[in-house]
C-alpha cells in the first residue's frame, strides 16, 4: 500500500479550489488501487483549515504552522514540503497548478530525486507510476506523458476534476518546523495584487470575458452589468489589455491566466488559439459574436450570433427575471 499526498494551497485566507479538486481525484485513485490518501496544509494558520479538508476524505492531514508562511517564499516552503515528504514518504505528491507551485515544483523534485509532471489536465495511477495528459503548444496538442519512479510529483490544472466530498475522521499530525531567517536569501518587499473587489479569476465559478468587440464604454458597461448579475469574474482578451481598456491582470490566454470555471461567457471574442489556451477547460462555454465564422464557436457549447449591443440587454434582463 502506497501513500498519495495532496498539498492544500491557501490564498488570501481561503483554500484554493484546485487543491480540493486534486484531493478529490487522488482519493478516488487511492480507493480504486488500495492506497492511502493524505493531505498537508502549510500556513501560518494551518489548523483552521483542517475541518474543511476532512470533508474530502484524507486518512491523515499533516499541518505545518508558522508565521513565516504568511506570504509565499520559496525557501521556507521547500523546506516544509521536504519535511512532510520525509514524514509521509508519498509515492505520488499532487499539487494544484498554481503560480506558487510552478515556482517551486522543479526545485522540490530535484531535492527529492523525484520524477515530475507539471500542469497536466488529467492523470491516473499505473503499476510503475502515473500517466498523464498535458496540453502543450498553446493547447493545440495534447501530450500523453508517463512518469515512473518511487517518488512522483504532479501538478494539475484548475478545473480538471470536480469536487467530491467524502467526509472522514482524519488523523491530524502537527509537524514542528523551524528555519533560520539567515537561510532565506530573497527579501519580500511588496505584494501587488488585483483590486480587492474583483473576483479571483483562477477561483471563479463563472467568468464573463470581453474581447475587442466590447472595447468602448457602452460595451464595458454591459460586461460589468452581466458580471454583476451572475456574480462573475471579469476577464479580457489580449486585444483589450494591450489597448489599455482593461487591466493586464485580467488577461486570459497563453500569455495571461489559465482559467477553468463552470461557466465561461465570451463576449466579442473571436477565439484565437492564444486565448483558447487559457479557457478551453471551462465546463460550459457560451459565445456571443456577430461573426458566424468566428473560431470561438468551434469550442462553444452554446453560441449566439449577433451584435453584443443588441444581444446583451435582453439577455441581462432575462437573467434578472430568473434571479428574482
Amino acid at each position: 500500500m502506497s501513500t498519495l499526498l495532496t498539498h492544500i494551497a491557501i490564498s488570501d485566507g481561503k483554500i484554493k479550489r484546485s487543491s480540493l479538486e486534486v484531493l478529490s481525484h487522488l482519493r478516488q485513485q487511492a480507493e480504486a488501487n488500495g492506497h492511502d490518501t493524505e493531505a498537508v496544509i502549510i500556513d501560518q494558520n494551518a489548523s483552521q483549515y483542517v475541518d474543511q479538508v476532512k470533508e474530502y476524505g484524507p486518512s491523515t492531514i499533516y499541518t505545518i504552522e508558522d508565521p513565516i508562511f504568511e506570504n509565499h517564499r520559496n525557501t521556507p516552503l521547500l523546506k516544509a514540503l521536504g519535511q512532510v515528504m520525509d514524514e509521509a514518504d508519498p509515492h505520488v505528491f499532487a499539487f494544484g497548478s498554481t503560480e506558487s507551485t510552478k515556482d517551486i515544483l522543479g526545485a522540490l523534485a530535484a531535492r527529492q530525486d523525484a520524477a515530475v509532471l507539471s500542469d497536466v489536465s488529467e492523470f491516473e495511477l499505473t503499476d510503475e507510476g502515473i500517466k498523464a495528459r498535458r496540453p502543450v503548444m498553446a493547447a493545440k496538442i495534447l501530450s500523453d506523458s508517463v512518469a515512473k519512479g518511487d517518488k512522483i510529483l504532479v501538478s494539475v490544472r484548475s478545473g480538471s476534476y470536480d469536487l467530491d466530498e467524502s467526509s472522514a475522521d482524519s488523523e491530524v499530525v502537527n509537524l514542528d518546523f523551524s528555519i533560520d531567517e539567515s537561510d532565506i536569501k530573497a527579501t519580500l518587499r511588496d505584494i501587488i495584487g488585483a483590486d480587492s473587489d474583483k473576483i479571483d479569476l483562477s477561483e471563479a465559478e463563472t467568468i464573463v470575458a470581453a474581447g475587442r468587440g466590447a472595447k468602448d464604454d457602452e460595451g464595458q458597461e454591459l460586461i460589468n452589468e452581466l458580471a454583476s448579475v451572475l456574480n462573475a469574474g471579469i476577464g479580457a482578451s489580449r486585444a483589450l489589455t494591450e489597448a489599455g481598456v482593461m487591466d493586464p491582470s485580467l488577461q486570459i490566454g497563453q500569455t495571461g491566466k489559465v482559467v477553468s470555471p463552470q461557466l465561461y461567457i465570451a463576449v466579442g471574442i473571436s477565439g484565437a488559439i492564444q486565448h483558447v489556451a487559457g479557457m478551453a477547460n471551462s465546463k460550459v462555454i457560451v459565445a456571443i459574436n456577430k461573426d458566424p465564422d468566428a473560431p470561438i464557436f468551434d469550442i462553444a457549447d452554446y453560441g449566439i450570433v449577433g451584435d453584443l449591443y443588441k444581444v446583451l440587454p435582453p439577455f441581462i434582463e432575462e437573467l434578472k427575471k430568473i434571479k428574482s
